[in-house]
């Protein structure tokens, strides 16, 4: 079972081949058996999934209509609120705190009948790039356990890689969905700003943050988006813009369009991932794709732009993380200030707190200026590249990550961990949908991305392009062998 895309086994369940039950019990034994050595899930829901399952069997043998995930276990990062589990954005903050509502991406799956299987992994309240920051465990990446997974989405794509669910659910603020699915051989999807609603998921940059999928394949990928693809009018940013036939739009070729490469950005790729990707514009030549060099030279400011942005929402979003409105209270507090400081002090990792102190000081009087004003000067120039670009072009295709996944610890300067982010940032800045596909192997068997961008609400377009290069990419993408240690 650990070998069928989620489409596989939806049609599985809906011939009666097999029951939502036996579904849902094997994915949980594999997660018993195989999570221990790799720390994607913080919680599981086993009374849940199997009231769900046992519904799910209930409703296919009444002859009730049947959702477009039926029977499909789906993980959900733990910064996206489920109604009565806990949303702990694996933070000593919220170690505790039990969601009040359903974030509107976990309401739809849940209506087209996915099982949502637990909680997982991330770095702490979605802030950084390795999931080390989580103040509960650390998650190992399944092609090689000595690396990192990315982050922070970390627990999502290392959750769908080892097979321990054949979906899961991320979040996107600076290329948390994508770098992730490039280190664990996945497809990851950023949709276009507000094309997936954003509520119930606990806010880190509010102009920046986007719900994305990790999948196995394109094919399950346009399954799941077309799902979540929909208005949502608790999400002030939601677009209002009618479902997306996704899985219509699935191409075979690609002839006739115009791939744009800013070649001068990739100049300082290391000769293995230069290979990766001069084969990747091999495959898209080979597809009918006409290959344009377009100028995005204003790309060398996204990195210290979204980091001024990103930070600034960031302070401005985590005022309400106090001990008195939500989260662990410091029991030590005495007075009012004190419950603010020693609940923070205590509450908050070393990475949060970075952040928290970078934003704050942009924002303060005297630098806003300085700062932040200049970035979302800047954050126009950006998307005002891109958009020069699409003039000429109907896809923008780059790198996913620098490098392959490196080896959880070895990078401890937080600027370092910054520029891993070098080729994911600007999609967020400028709200394009943007997807990860994998595209081959590093020498030391880790698995790249190649990454594709589109225009705004292209969103089907984008996905059925990266559906005809998984098609005929130049290695097929096989499965680490820690998943198949528990059959």
């Amino acid at each position: 079972m650990y070998e069928k895309t989620a489409t596989e086994l939806q049609h599985l369940f809906v011939s009666g081949q097999l029951s939502a039950v036996e579904i849902t019990n094997y994915f949980l034994n594999r997660i018993e058996n195989i999570d221990k050595k790799i720390g994607s899930f913080l919680q599981l829901f086993p009374e849940r999934t199997l009231r769900k399952a046992k519904e799910l069997d209930e409703k296919k043998k009444s002859g009730g209509k049947l959702g477009k995930l039926a029977g499909i276990p789906i993980a959900i990062k733990d910064n996206i609120h489920i109604k009565g589990e806990r949303t702990t954005c694996a933070s000593k903050l919220l170690a505790n705190y039990e969601a009040l509502f359903d974030a509107t991406s976990t309401r739809l799956l849940e209506e087209e009948d996915a099982i949502l299987i637990g909680k997982t992994n991330l770095d702490e309240f979605a802030m950084g790039g390795a999931t080390e920051y989580s103040a509960f465990l650390k998650t190992h990446n399944p092609w090689n356990l000595a690396c990192t997974p990315g982050g922070s989405s970390g627990g999502s794509a290392a959750a769908v890689a080892a097979r321990l669910a054949p979906l899961s659910i991320g979040s996107d603020t600076g290329g948390s969905v994508r770098q992730p699915a490039s280190y664990c051989g996945l497809v990851g999807y950023k949709p276009t700003y507000g094309r997936i609603s954003r509520y119930g998921l606990v806010a880190f940059g509010s102009s920046l943050d986007q719900i994305g999928p990790f999948a196995y394949t394109t094919q399950d990928m346009a399954l799941i988006a077309e799902v979540l693809g929909v208005h949502c009018p608790h999400d002030s940013n939601s677009l209002n813009h009618p479902k997306e036939n996704i899985q219509g739009q699935l191409k075979q070729d690609l002839k006739g369009v115009r791939v744009g490469v800013p070649y001068h950005f990739l100049t300082n790729l290391s000769d293995e991932m230069k290979k990766s990707f001069d084969a990747s514009i091999s495959v898209l030549k080979n597809l009918g794709a006409e290959i344009i060099e377009i100028n995005l030279k204003v790309l060398k400011y996204a990195m210290p732009t979204y980091y001024i942005i990103a930070t600034a929402e960031a302070s401005t979003n985590l005022a309400r993380f106090d001990g008195i409105r939500y989260g662990n209270r410091n029991q030590y507090a005495m007075t009012l200030d004190e419950v603010y400081d020693l609940t923070r002090e205590h509450g908050f990792g070393a990475e949060v707190k970075r952040r928290i102190i970078l934003g704050t000081s942009v924002l303060s009087s005297g630098f806003s200026g300085s700062y932040y004003k200049k970035a979302l000067g800047a954050r126009g120039r950006i998307l005002d590249a891109f958009t020069t670009s699409f003039e000429s072009c109907d896809l923008v295709v780059m790198p996913t990550a620098p490098t392959p996944a490196f080896e959880t610890g070895s990078i401890q300067d937080p600027v370092s961990m910054y520029l891993m982010d070098l080729y994911t940032v600007h999609a967020n800045l400028t709200g394009l949908p943007a997807i990860s596909v994998p595209s081959g192997f590093a020498q030391n068997g880790n698995p790249i991305g190649f990454q594709m961008i589109a225009k705004h609400r292209q969103d089907g377009f984008l996905i059925g392009c990266a559906h005809a290069f998984e098609q005929a990419r130049p290695e097929n993408i096989q499965i680490p062998s820690i998943a198949k240690e528990a059959v």
